[in-house]
């Protein structure tokens, strides 16, 4: 491959690569959008202090020069959307994003890359990524989640991921908001609803301290209720623990409860300290009054 080389197991993006693709994205969104674009896709760092044109090349040669991330999985995830969501044909803007699409196009074929549809940029000399429908209908039916828990952690630990197309979507299409927990709650729910037959939202809570609350999501069949949190603000992010021990009270007094998994949304990156606050309130809360396991994962954009 031409200009790109092996380091730490990385491979370093060619700046010529960088420049276009960062100059083709720079016209896509503001610098918010742009920043959880490219922090979703694995960027390193911070984002670059640069104007909004050289910011985005720059985070790119960062990630080519880090040994800890796939370069050309971050690449390929920055231009995924760009790639494979053109406006429509009969839009002013279409000949405008065939032209930059080719420009990128040319400048990965030019370095030995290839943009593969669906986020996958691979070497011109690796095999491209086919899947027959056979093939996908057998890998399907292997990967099927042996238990709820396998379902879960994929679903939970790629809200942010599944909320992207639908917060960034084409040009025309209505963009829809994940500003409140409500928002996220229904979005997890849409994705258990193919898996899992019978959820209930909103159910009480046997009483603590005087007090009942309704929880999030109870699978029954699967004994474990689903909580979700959304940080609000860094006031409400220092409260998040002391919400969830009431919680982890609540719910080990419910009959059909054995497991508690606590999510907590934090676009904003506003907690203070999330590992200290998953190892404080993870593990097997047992009283006389009951007993559950509970695990929580913080989800950032």
């Amino acid at each position: 491959m031409q200009g790109g080389s092996k380091e730490g197991g990385n491979i370093r993006l060619p700046a010529a690569v960088c420049a276009v693709v960062g100059e083709v994205i720079s016209h896509t969104g503001s610098h918010k959008v742009l920043e959880l674009l490219f922090k979703r896709a694995g960027a390193p760092g911070e984002p670059p202090n640069l104007s909004h044109l050289a910011k985005w090349k720059h985070w790119l040669q960062l990630a080519g020069d880090d040994p800890d991330v796939d370069s050309l999985k971050a690449l390929a995830l920055v231009l995924e959307e760009f790639m494979d969501l053109p406006p429509s044909v009969e839009a002013p803007a279409f000949p405008e994003w065939q032209a930059q699409r080719e420009r990128v196009v040319s400048v990965l074929e030019e370095y030995g890359l290839r943009y593969y549809r669906g986020g996958r940029v691979l070497p011109n000399d690796a095999p491209p990524p086919t899947i027959s429908f056979e093939s996908a209908k057998l890998e399907a039916a292997v990967r099927k989640p042996s238990s709820v828990q396998e379902l879960l952690l994929p679903l939970v630990r790629g809200l942010p991921r599944a909320m992207h197309p639908l917060s960034q979507r084409r040009r025309g299409a209505v963009a829809l908001s994940f500003q409140s927990e409500y928002d996220v709650q229904d979005l997890l729910h849409a994705l258990l609803r193919p898996w899992v037959a019978d959820i209930r939202p909103e159910e009480f809570t046997p009483s603590y301290a005087g007090s009942s609350t309704r929880m999030d999501f109870l699978l029954p069949a699967h004994r474990l209720v689903l909580e979700l949190k959304l940080v609000r603000d860094r006031q409400h992010g220092k409260k998040i623990g002391d919400e969830l021990i009431i919680d982890i009270e609540h719910y080990r007094r419910h009959s059909d409860c054995d497991a508690l998994w606590c999510v907590i949304y934090d676009p904003g990156h506003l907690l203070m300290n999330a590992p200290g606050l998953v190892s404080d309130r993870e593990g097997k809360r047992a009283t006389p009054d009951g007993t559950v396991d509970v695990r929580v994962f913080v989800v950032a954009a």
